[in-house]
């Protein structure tokens, strides 16, 4: 009798022990897990697991990518249209891309520092003899045209010709669905009482695509260990050695942004830098796994409104705004860093007017990372201004996962610190909810119950 009672009583214990393992460490225990999977692939050539983990990391990505065009169009109309709501909407907004302008200018005087430091080039064991330009590179006419939508999804069609076969892909501009999801939450404004039903509607589609989305962020854990262990299986240290130097300035520029800049920044407006990073760390962590500020945005949301306390008719506009504009890894120490990694290579001497150059496109054309294509147009964008040559962005090409996950999830940390320091400063901040007086969900019971 007394053993049966005993057995479901552990039972529920050990079931209860399961449900309050956070949810970030769950994405962090599929770090490791992908990491030693990885390696062993790798080690022993183990393709069927290459494959494997290839294939479950695709299937996660697309799955994110397929709901992020209607998300976030709909969540830009709704967002737009809550504007109202909001005291001095127009001055959030103005304090907000001052914001966004001065992280990224400091951001990217960061990765110069380090660059002129380190000389990440000139200690780089890699020849330009092969180097050819890519296909896809960004220029300041490119970046204009990019914010015209070319029809009504911002979606484009890319083929491709591999071993005489002919593919096509379906691709969409982010930066469009800003302007798009923008102009028709405006439009609705500006219509008033007749366009409530095409209101309620945009918010009901958002309602059931967060409601999605969720449920796929729930498969993160199984995500991020396949897609760590895919690039670890495809890449290792062989690929990244000829360029260690320009690796490790790439984490540690963004660790001295992260864990540097922005404690100081929260420090300056008298906001505590353990209860941010408590608050924010699930975003931070996801976006370092799937590499995606965009399918970012539920969890960056999530963060900035229940953890962080922002107003939630602020944070629904400046969050996917931010997701696809604020990148100061994407856009200002990256390029910065690799800037002078392809002068060094190629012998060419930069000038205080090239460096001052790199800080203008960090601060201005950091929105081509969502225009175009990431952060390699963002790339080919800085070099085409400075005048270096192209066919450098090539020869980073082979590590840019690796690099790409320390960059996302410093975009992802500066998407909620942003928001968090203006509504701090207008007084639409819960600073209770900040600091962890009023009652929030945590962990994996947060994300279960918004599924």
């Amino acid at each position: 009798m007394s053993t049966s009672s005993a057995a479901p009583a552990t039972k529920d214990a050990s079931s209860s022990r399961r449900r309050t393992v956070p949810f970030w460490a769950q994405v962090l225990i599929g770090l490791a897990v992908g990491i030693v999977l990885g390696a062993l692939a790798r080690a022993y050539s183990l393709d069927w697991l290459t494959t494997t983990l290839s294939t479950i990391g695709t299937i996660f990505v697309q799955l994110l990518r397929v709901i992020v065009v209607p998300l976030v169009l709909t969540a830009l109309i709704v967002s737009i249209t809550q504007l109202r709501q909001v005291t001095n909407a127009a001055r959030l907004a103005v304090q907000t891309l001052i914001w966004f302008a001065i992280t990224a200018a400091i951001s990217v005087a960061i990765g110069i520092a380090l660059g002129l430091l380190t000389n990440p080039g000139a200690s780089a064991t890699i020849g330009t003899a092969g180097a050819h330009a890519v296909d896809t590179q960004g220029t300041w006419l490119d970046f204009l045209k990019s914010l015209v939508p070319s029809n009504f999804l911002g979606l484009g069609v890319t083929t491709t010709l591999e071993d005489g076969a002919v593919s096509s892909t379906v691709n969409f501009n982010v930066l469009q669905l800003v302007v798009l999801g923008i102009a028709l939450g405006a439009g609705a404004l500006a219509v008033g009482d007749p366009a409530k039903p095409f209101i309620d509607v945009a918010r009901s589609v958002l309602e059931v695509l967060q409601k999605l989305v969720w449920w796929v962020i729930l498969l993160a854990p199984y995500g991020s260990a396949a897609l760590i262990g895919r690039a670890v299986a495809t890449y290792g240290w062989d690929l990244v050695a000829p360029l260690g130097v320009f690796t490790v300035d790439v984490y540690v520029g963004c660790a001295l942004v992260m864990f540097g800049l922005y404690p100081l920044l929260l420090k300056l407006n008298g906001l505590s830098v353990r209860r941010f990073f408590a608050g924010a760390w699930e975003a931070i962590t996801f976006a370092f796994v799937s590499r995606s500020s965009v399918g970012s945005i539920p969890i960056t949301q999530r963060a900035v409104t229940q953890k962080l306390g922002v107003q939630s008719e602020y944070a629904s506009f400046v969050v996917p705004l931010g997701a696809t504009t604020k990148m100061d890894g994407c856009a200002a120490i990256y390029p910065a860093l690799a800037a002078i990694t392809v002068a060094q290579l190629f012998g060419i001497q930069l000038t205080l007017v090239h460096y001052l150059l790199i800080a203008f496109v960090a601060v201005v054309g950091s929105a081509a990372t969502a225009g175009l294509t990431g952060a390699i147009v963002m790339l080919t964008l800085t070099l085409s201004t400075l005048g270096l040559p192209l066919e450098g962005v090539g020869l980073l090409l082979a590590i840019d996962p690796i690099i790409d996950m320390a960059r996302t999830a410093t975009n992802v940390a500066g998407q909620a610190l942003i928001p968090t320091i203006v509504a701090k400063h207008n007084g639409i901040l819960d600073e209770d909810v900040y600091n962890g007086v009023a009652p929030a969900l945590a962990g994996r019971e947060a994300v279960a119950a918004q599924a």
